[in-house]
């Protein structure tokens, strides 16, 4: 209610400047006409400078916040993969059954086009679910409680709201964490309970792929450096190694 306030006062303030400048006009020039032939002009104008400064500047200011948004959620999401995410994806993927199959759909190297990155997309939405025989629930629960201070560090950032899928990611993992630090053992656990714990681990491995692909696909197309560096350490390759051969 005050802001409606303020913007009335304001409008009255602008409106008697107006109003002066114009008997000003007259009281200096005595010509009526005048007066009216550019008030008349301002009011003819008044439409396209609404259409110039309240919808063509307005949508290209909007645009290049909407991009500096995006591109500080990019520097969350590299550090979410550097600190948690790529971690994640090495035990799920060596510990996964479809591990061959992932291997070489996923395998990002240099020659990947935008076509590449939505084909390996598409398998990892189509894919059926994935089950982790091999993977040690006790590791990932010690790992995943390590993290947790810098997760809940992400969730406070607002730039999230602009990115859901990165959100649904965060929210896959928390829940995980949350299933495995809720049971005292995760030794000898009946299979229903492994199953479900397995469901949990299939969608937080999907989201983390399907996200770690938009997040190559950025370095590809503006930071070829970090591009280069990511081509040789991620997992899905036979011999991950940041050193150059």
């Amino acid at each position: 209610m005050k802001g409606y306030r303020s913007l009335i006062v304001i409008a009255c303030i602008l409106l008697s400047i107006s109003i002066a400048i114009y008997v000003i006009h007259y009281l200096i020039f005595h010509d009526l006409h005048h007066v009216f032939i550019y008030m008349v002009g301002d009011l003819a104008f008044l439409p396209l400078e609404v259409l110039i400064v309240g919808i063509v500047v307005e949508r290209i200011l909007s645009k290049r916040e909407k991009e500096e948004k995006l591109q500080k959620l990019n520097m969350v999401i590299g550090a979410f993969f550097s600190e948690v995410g790529n971690h994640l994806l090495a035990t799920f993927f060596n510990a996964s059954d479809n591990r061959e199959i992932m291997l070489i759909n996923l395998n990002v190297t240099t020659d990947w086009k935008e076509g590449e990155f939505k084909r390996a997309k598409d398998l990892v939405n189509n894919q059926k679910k994935t089950k982790f025989d091999k993977v040690s629930l006790s590791e990932l629960r010690a790992f995943l409680l390590s993290k947790r201070a810098f997760m809940l560090a992400l969730i406070e950032n607002p730039n999230l709201l602009e990115h859901e899928r990165f959100t649904d990611l965060l929210l896959a993992v928390f829940h995980l964490t949350e299933e495995l630090e809720s049971r005292p053992s995760l030794d000898n656990l009946p299979p229903k309970d492994i199953d479900h714990i397995n469901s949990d681990m299939d969608r937080a491995y999907r989201s983390l792929v399907y996200e770690w692909l938009d997040y190559i696909l950025h370095l590809k197309t503006n930071y070829p450096f970090l591009y280069s560096h990511y081509l040789r350490i991620h997992p899905f390759q036979p011999h991950p190694s940041a050193i150059i051969q």
